[in-house]
């Protein structure tokens, strides 16, 4: 019944169905042919799959990242790393990793530090000489760093479903996240080189790098005031979303003037339709979670994992590859939510971590926005640059490969994520 379940879900999408219907349909035929489910049971379940105060938290995170897109937050902050790294060859490309390792620490969403920092970015690239393709690719795949450097949404999500430590979970994906961009400005470095991508000469007068800092100091101090509200417990994780809506804006209706007032109602509307999927998709996960509760899937397969005699090295390589794939086929969203519950007993019986387990879940997933046909990041990169869809996936593959082999240090080198939670929280 299971197998069937996952296959008429699969089935659905390929369909072109949206997932969150693709779900609910799947889950309610399921308990039509189990027959001893009441029905009552599918408005309950999807009542608690969004019955918790942190997923408020959401919302305003994704509120924060569209604040920063239209305030020209983002723009400022390029300018900055532009005027100290962006004389380097390919300088443009390793400002864009700068950028969304900075503006990761408010947005918290892959989607939101592509449309904020590629919209500035790309066009300018591709004015200095840049190819296209080479320089949407970079810009996709640096908007992977975003959901990996707190505050993380995905980690939200796998803190909610498991109970896992939120701050833990936050601190573990820091470390990870500088590797990414680490890779990624090696791969920069190369194809650079071998293009002979431009070099911008600019000379650093101290009078335009008193302005530069200060017209970014007010953007800067966002992410430090996130990062350090929640891990140092200042504030609980929805005060802090709330925080940093309200200093964003603030610092964009009183300081830079960059939001005009009446635009508001228009900017709450579009974070409220993305929002508002998100939670229809936490509502029907409730109803797979309940039914694989019943079905005591993460049960069984924490009992199967000793009788395969599976290593911990081989049951991380496989649960890699799994969500990999899954990556490919649906969207991370709902493969985290309905597997993760599923895989941690496993991965717990083997004596993994559960922090270490959520951040690999979460870095897979997020690779996975990278990875063909589905990969969502690819799309959205393709339509903000407009460049085809077939010129991005040729050019990913040196990045796309640089975060396999942070994700695979990471697998296998626990205490690369969990050095900063354990030294934080003993």
């Amino acid at each position: 019944m299971i197998l069937l379940l996952f296959a008429a879900l699969f089935a659905f999408v390929a369909l072109g169905m949206n997932i969150w219907l693709a779900m609910g349909i799947s889950g309610v035929a399921y308990i039509l042919l189990m027959g001893d489910i009441s029905l009552r049971m599918v408005s309950s379940t999807m009542i608690g799959g969004v019955d918790s105060t942190t997923l408020v938290a959401i919302p305003f995170f994704i509120l924060a990242g569209d604040l920063m897109n239209r305030s020209g937050i983002t723009a400022k902050i390029t300018e900055l790393t532009d005027y100290f790294i962006g004389r380097a060859r390919g300088g443009l490309a390793y400002v864009a990793v700068v950028v969304n390792v900075i503006v990761a620490g408010v947005s918290g969403s892959a989607v939101a530090d592509a449309s904020a920092v590629s919209s500035v970015i790309v066009p300018t690239m591709v004015k200095r000489g840049y190819d296209k393709p080479f320089a949407a690719s970079i810009n996709a795949a640096a908007a992977v760093i975003g959901p990996i450097i707190p505050p993380s949404i995905p980690m939200i999500f796998i803190g909610v479903i498991s109970g896992i430590s939120i701050g833990k979970l936050f601190l573990g994906g820091v470390l990870p996240g500088l590797m990414m961009g680490a890779v990624l400005m090696v791969a920069i470095y190369f194809i650079s080189k071998k293009r002979q991508y431009p070099v911008t000469e600019k000379k650093l007068e101290m009078k335009a790098v008193k302005q530069l800092a200060r017209d970014s100091s007010f953007a800067l101090l966002a992410p430090l005031i996130i990062l350090g509200g929640v891990v140092f417990g200042i504030v609980t994780l929805v005060e802090v979303s709330v925080l940093a809506v309200l200093y964003i804006l603030m610092i964009s209706l009183f300081i830079y003037r960059s939001i005009r007032a009446r635009e508001l109602p228009g900017i709450f509307m579009q974070s409220a339709v993305f929002s508002s999927s998100i939670m229809i998709i936490f509502a029907v996960v409730g109803l797979y979670q309940y039914i694989i509760a019943y079905e005591q899937l993460g049960v069984r397969l924490g009992e199967l994992i000793p009788t395969l005699g599976l290593s911990k090295f081989w049951f991380l390589l496989l649960v890699n590859i799994f969500l990999l794939v899954m990556g490919c086929i649906l969207d991370g969203i709902p493969v985290m939510l309905i597997f993760f519950p599923v895989l941690l007993p496993a991965a717990v019986e083997l004596g993994i971590d559960p922090t270490h387990f959520g951040v690999i879940v979460v870095l897979n997933l997020m690779i996975g926005l990278l990875t063909p046909p589905i990969g969502v990041l690819l799309f959205l990169e393709s339509k903000i640059a407009d460049v085809s869809f077939g010129a991005l996936v040729r050019e990913i593959w040196p990045f796309f490969l640089s975060l396999l082999f942070v994700l695979a240090v990471c697998t296998y080198v626990p205490g690369v994520v969990m050095w900063l939670p354990n030294l934080v929280f003993g």
